[in-house]
This record gives structure tokens, sequence and C-alpha cells, in this order.
């Protein structure tokens, strides 16, 4: 389950117990601030926290401001508006100080959320459990789902006034990572990745392999008839990412042919520099154009001489963070 549905799902579970929850939504951020755009953290009214906005000081400060709002009588059952947009800036020296000197800003949006939230907070598990389109969005005016929403955006963020703005987040679009082969250290990698928020999706032709009977930590698992047809799951997007780690080389072939033409955020496959080195000569023999293979990561990984899957997966797993946050060494 993902971080993001976590929080939805313990939201939804404090308004069932009756609880009030304050959600806090880091909104826009800049420079070196420690929360980013899209963080969230929930504040109920019996004292428990889930989630992070970035951690210090300045959480510190906002979680007992949320505790102060949800402890006055009736702050709750004021109407729909959202609470207070906070910006703060991390300097000392500023009037709006977070506490924190690592020099970036960002905006929070707190907004309380009571029973009478409970059927938007229930959609949106509903849509991020099922993957459906859609975005929820919190204004001064409201807190809804938004369906069909033509903005292809991840986030927007638009304040007009110190009292009118619009926050909105469309819901299930996380970075999807895609794993072609199932063995060992897809297990290693799966587990590690399953707590970056990233949706992972395992692949193999082999429907009896132990080690996807013991994979807990992917979202999904699809057994193909032959990777032939890898094809037809692949998205092309900025929000895709693909290890190849089959049985062997022919199959890596396969699945190569299939996707080198994709415009994917990530493309590594796994083995050594010497089989790497014959199966792109093999691929650039067929006509396969160069331009289109040096798109292709190989040997996946940071070189780190990783030898165990967990190993493996810690340098695969690097790596994509690395492209993710576009600081590549």
């Amino acid at each position: 389950m993902s971080k993001e549905l976590e929080l939805w799902n313990f939201i939804a579970s404090r308004l069932n117990d009756g609880e009030s929850v304050m959600l806090l939504v880091v909104a826009n951020s800049k420079g070196s601030s420690p929360g980013r755009a899209g963080y969230k953290m929930a504040v109920a009214s019996n004292g428990e926290l889930y989630g992070s906005i970035g951690g210090g000081v300045m959480e510190v400060n906002l979680v007992d401001q949320s505790r102060a709002i949800l402890s006055e009588p009736g702050a709750i059952a004021t109407g729909p508006s959202a609470g207070p947009v906070i910006e703060q800036v991390h300097q000392k020296s500023v009037p709006n100080s977070s506490g924190m000197i690592c020099s970036g800003k960002q905006t929070v949006i707190l907004k309380p959320l009571s029973a009478d939230d409970g059927d938007t907070v229930n959609r949106i598990v509903n849509n991020l459990s099922q993957q459906q389109p859609a975005a929820f969005q919190i204004s001064n005016l409201r807190f809804q789902i938004v369906e069909n929403t033509k903005d292809n955006s991840s986030r927007y963020f638009s304040k007009t006034s110190e009292t009118e703005f619009v926050y909105q987040e469309k819901l299930g679009s996380r970075n999807r990572l895609l794993i072609i082969g199932g063995g060992h250290c897809a297990l290693a990698l799966s587990e590690l990745m399953s707590r970056l928020d990233f949706h992972i999706r395992i692949f193999d032709d082999r429907p009896d392999l132990n080690t996807i009977a013991k994979n807990e930590f992917a979202d999904e698992v699809t057994i193909i008839d032959g990777y032939e047809k890898i094809g037809e799951y692949v998205e092309s997007d900025e929000q895709t990412y693909v290890v190849v780690m089959t049985l062997g080389y022919a199959s890596d072939a396969v699945v190569i042919r299939q996707l080198v033409d994709r415009n994917l955020k990530y493309f590594g496959v796994l083995g050594s520099k010497a089989k790497m080195a014959a199966l792109m000569k093999e691929l650039r023999a067929e006509g396969i154009e160069n331009e289109r293979l040096t798109k292709i990561r190989t040997p996946i990984g940071l070189p780190i001489n990783s030898r165990t899957p967990e190993e493996i997966a810690i340098s695969i797993a690097a790596e994509i963070i690395a492209v993710k946050n576009g600081s590549e060494a």
C-alpha cells in the first residue's frame, strides 16, 4: 500500500471514529525547503499523527497550531472553508520564519476535516485504491473530488489574495516502477522501492516462481504469456520507470526490442558489462539505431561494486532516485 493511500486511510479511520483531523498539505516550496509540494500530514484530535511535511521545528510548530485549532469548541463546525494558508521562510531574520535556516520557503495549507468530509475522504481512498483518474481540490470555499479533470499537471496551486486560494492534486499520479523479471533481485528491489512511494508492478512469464510468491511489496504481479507482449503493458510517459532483470540474455533482448522506442523516464537492464556489450552489439546488428540504445542504462545502477540482490537493489534504487530528482552525477 502506498504512503499516500495509508495517509488517507488514517484520516478516514479517525473520522469514522468520531475524531476531527487537521490535514496539512505543502502547496508549494522553493529552495532548500525540507517539505516538497505534495507532502502531507494528518493531525487527529486524539493526538495521533501520520505523515510528515518536512520535519524539524517547523513541523512541530504547525502540529502544535493544528492541535490548538482542533481543541477549540466548534472549530470544525464553522462551514466548508479551509484553514489558514501559511507561508514559511526558512531564515532566522524574517518575520514569518519557520525556525529553520535552510534558506528555502514553503506554503502549507491547514485544512480541518470533520465527519461531514467523510464522503470526500472515502472517495479519495477508493480512487487511490482502484487507480482511477481524478483529483482532489482544497480551496477557501470547498474540499472536493474533481473528476474528468483536463489539467495534466500533477498539482496546481494559486493564491489570489490573503483569503482566496485553490490547491488541486491529481490522485494516483505517483511514479510507476515496472520490474520485468520476478527473481531475487526483483524481490529485493520491490522491498526497497515500496518505501519510496512508487507503484510497483512485477512482470514474469513463470507462474510458479518462488520469489514472486514471496513478494508482498509489489502492488501488482502480472504473469504474461511471453515477453513479446510486454509492450502492451508499458505506458510511455515521464512517470514510468522500467527495470529489466529477466532470466537471461535472450529474454532481455526480447524486452528491449519491445520497449526501445518508448519515451520512459528510466530504462535500465541488469547484466554484466560483457553481457550487455554483447547484447547491444547484437541489437545494433539487427538495425536498431545506436541513439535509441544509448537511452538504456546498462550496466544498471550506481557503480558500488554490488554483489548480493540487496546491494544490487540499493544501487538501482539510488540511480532511480537520482533520475527522479534530476540530480544525476
